[in-house]
């Protein structure tokens, strides 16, 4: 046996804001969102449409110089933790993930472009609603081969 409290309605979880409605559950990371943009210096810059340039295609090795490969790691994995409630932006930090172990500055260029998106994004959360006759969607697309470094699809 132990003693419990209630403390009520629960409202941040692991950097994730929950509001709890009779509609619904709506999450997000806004704070976050916030803090991690402060982070990398990318507070209140200019935002973009997309989280990736269309139809780019990126290689393991570019041509272009090294980047730091701590501070590349710790954006990666801070999108990745961030894709909970941003789950739009998963293809685009995948993508970024595969270059995790010799990153060079296109592709850290590339994951502040996804920084960039978040900054028009900011205040996007998810809603859970309740529901009784749940259709379940999903939809799948491939390449063909589109990694330039092995000829791999996604």
């Amino acid at each position: 046996m132990f003693e419990m409290s209630d403390l009520g309605l629960m409202h941040y979880f692991l950097g994730i804001k929950i509001r709890q409605e009779n509609e619904g559950i709506f999450i997000c990371q806004k704070k976050y969102t916030k803090n991690f943009q402060k982070k990398f210096k990318l507070y209140g810059c200019k935002t973009v449409a997309t989280p990736l340039v269309v139809n780019e295609k990126m290689r393991k090795e570019d041509g272009s110089e090294k980047a730091d490969t701590s501070k590349f790691r710790s954006l990666i994995g801070s999108l990745l933790y961030l894709t909970a409630t941003r789950p739009y932006i998963m293809y685009a930090t995948s993508q970024l993930s595969r270059f995790m172990q010799n990153p060079t500055k296109i592709h850290f260029g590339a994951s502040r472009r996804i920084l960039r998106y978040l900054q028009g994004t900011m205040d996007y959360r998810i809603w859970y609603k309740p529901t009784i006759d749940l259709k379940l969607h999903g939809y799948t697309d491939s390449d063909w081969a589109g990694s330039m470094d092995d000829m791999k699809s996604t």
